[in-house]
């Protein structure tokens, strides 16, 4: 039996048992002109691009690093991109003319109320970085419960204030 009888009966073969065609093969019957009879990998050589000279900078702390992210997390929980968008006013009115703090509608708010509820999320978060702290404090238990219970008292009044301004 030559080699082309028998590969002849090994495609017979997997055409009998239904889905035994790889996605290869598939690509192969349907695509003849793209991979031809071998499917190959491509050999390329990128160039190296190294240049003389390196500019050694120092890098900034974690915290910088952190400060940063908390910048960015209060600006777009306050809503910024809402404000500029929408241009609403800082406070409004009502009928009577006495001022109101929160919109009417969930839907819309004013630009006070957006800063006063990043502040509040602020909190919160700022309440889990202590419950965070507190597990440093293993061997200070009188350190770690202090901590712990400034972590649980802030997260629980950001809870309340944000459930009352919703509500």
């Amino acid at each position: 039996m030559s080699s082309k009888e028998s590969s002849i009966k090994n495609s017979s073969s997997k055409k009998e048992i239904s889905g035994s065609d790889t996605i290869v093969d598939i690509l192969k019957e349907k695509t003849p002109w793209i991979f031809g009879n071998k499917i190959r990998k491509p050999k390329i050589n990128f160039p190296k691009f190294t240049s003389g000279y390196r500019i050694n900078l120092p890098t900034p702390s974690k915290a910088i690093g952190l400060i940063l992210i908390y910048i960015i997390l209060f600006i777009i929980q306050s809503g910024f991109l809402y404000i500029i968008y929408r241009n609403p006013p800082a406070m409004g009115g009502d009928a009577e003319g006495n001022p109101l703090f929160f919109y009417p509608g969930v839907h819309d708010q004013y630009i006070m109320e957006g800063i006063v509820a990043a502040i509040i999320i602020f909190l919160a978060s700022a309440g889990y970085i202590f419950l965070y702290q507190a597990s440093k404090y293993v061997y200070d238990r009188s350190m770690a419960l202090k901590i712990l219970s400034l972590g649980f008292i802030l997260i629980i009044i950001a809870f309340i204030t944000l459930q009352v301004m919703l509500s």
